[in-house]
């Protein structure tokens, strides 16, 4: 059993404090933003001096009625083999809808959203681990995530559920603290009695990160310093099992590092804090497990794409879910769709100005995301294009521009003919 120590998410924000740390024994990095054949020179330096560096999937989604993409699945393992890693870890979610179990167009939610607790969904879950672990390298855990709202009519509860996925296929489990405290407070679920439910002996490492209340609701935004609940559900864990591994989680925001480091020092307390007396492991027997059928994805697949329409297509609610959650929810996923089209296309912002964010929410209002964020900046820069929007016509030439420059397969000033073209004007021009 490997041991991990005290960790940090390593983000490119913070490589150089991370590396300029003491008693950093890991990194966690989103394996969808490192490419294997070209690591960035910190994660290379890190690893060098021993540090293990841990990928962290977002866009699996082991959760979804389908089975796991291979393409993504082989490009986890990619980033797995190039780290030299122990593991990689997903989430528990579900993150697109639609497609051909329902024909409908296919949805993305651009964000990980609740599995509901029920005996189909975990069937499914189950098969789309043991797909994921027999196309990985290395073992895989999968990670409870944060919720705004609940399904109506769960089955079991969330210690229950993670306690039947690991027990059917021996997936480790990777246990966020603050995702516990975020569906107390928003679902009023209790954290010691989901970690009393627990196959603790199933742990793989322990995610701490921060958020904050308003409005009675939790929102897990890992971009606020870490609050005393959160570190109170980590004293509680580490009194029932000695975590292998704890990390800090931080994507926005970033603080001083001496913040940062303060941080670890409060996770490493903590943890301090809840080491009692050892305890016995419970040695579970695995079980087999039952391969989901059709009829069973495509029930998934309906309640999904039912729950994914009315977050990000302005389709009404589903019976018994609570509205007024569902549109907190709603407007968190366009709030992140925006900022992050504005991430992925910074010239979009720059362009348009204080008129972006309304500009790209009016937009996203029944338009959902069908292909990833990068699409998705395209066809909103093509929507403007089309409406003749903003009123400004030098602003709109700037769009038109931006748009016509990367909705090729080429941009277009490396096209041969527009190379051609502008060298033929230069000459006309006696230049």
């Amino acid at each position: 059993m490997y041991r991990l120590g005290t960790g940090i998410g390593w983000r490119p924000e913070i490589a150089d404090a991370v590396e300029a740390m003491p008693g950093i024994d890991w990194v966690e990095v989103v394996a969808e933003n490192v490419c294997p054949g070209h690591l960035p020179e910190s994660l290379l330096r890190l690893r060098e001096r021993g540090v293990t560096v841990v990928p962290h999937g977002v866009s699996l989604g082991l959760g979804d009625a389908e089975r796991p993409d291979p393409a993504r699945l082989a490009a986890l393992a990619a980033r797995a083999e190039a780290l030299g890693s122990p593991l990689v870890t997903e989430h528990i979610a579900f993150v697109r809808a639609g497609g051909p179990l329902t024909a409908t167009p296919r949805l993305e939610a651009g964000h990980l959203l609740p599995v509901p607790r029920t005996r189909d969904a975990l069937a499914v879950l189950c098969e789309n681990v043991r797909v994921a672990q027999d196309a990985l390298p290395v073992p895989l855990a999968v990670e409870n995530i944060a919720a705004l709202f609940s399904w109506p009519e769960e089955e079991m509860t969330e210690g229950q559920f993670l306690y039947e996925l690991a027990d059917r296929t021996g997936v480790r489990l990777l246990i966020d603290v603050a995702n516990l405290h975020t569906n107390h407070v928003n679902r009023g679920e209790d954290p010691a009695a989901a970690l009393a439910e627990l196959p603790l002996e199933a742990l793989a490492y322990v995610h701490v990160a921060g958020g904050f209340e308003r409005d009675g609701v939790w929102h897990d935004s890992h971009a606020h310093p870490v609050t005393q609940p959160v570190l109170d559900v980590l004293s509680d864990l580490a009194a029932r099992v000695a975590p292998p591994g704890v990390l800090l989680e931080r994507d926005e925001d970033f603080p001083a590092p001496a913040e940062l480091a303060g941080e670890l020092a409060a996770i490493r307390a903590a943890v301090e804090r809840g080491r009692g007396p050892a305890r016995t492991e419970v040695a579970r027997g695995r079980r087999a497990v039952a391969a989901a059928g059709a009829a069973t994805r495509r029930r998934l697949a309906l309640a999904q794409t039912d729950l994914l329409s009315a977050l990000v297509a302005g389709a009404p609610a589903p019976e018994g879910f609570d509205r007024p959650r569902l549109e907190v929810q709603a407007r968190a996923l366009a709030g992140k769709r925006a900022d992050v089209v504005a991430k992925v296309a910074p010239e979009l912002p720059r362009i348009l100005g204080a008129a972006y964010r309304p500009a790209f929410l009016g937009y996203a209002r029944g338009r959902p995301m069908t292909g990833g964020y990068r699409r998705d900046a395209l066809d909103f820069a093509a929507h403007l294009v089309r409406t003749g929007s903003p009123q400004d016509a030098r602003v709109r030439r700037e769009v038109r521009e931006w748009w016509r420059e990367r909705s090729g397969p080429v941009p277009r000033s490396r096209r041969p003919t527009v190379r051609l073209a502008r060298a033929t004007r230069r000459m006309m021009l006696g230049r």
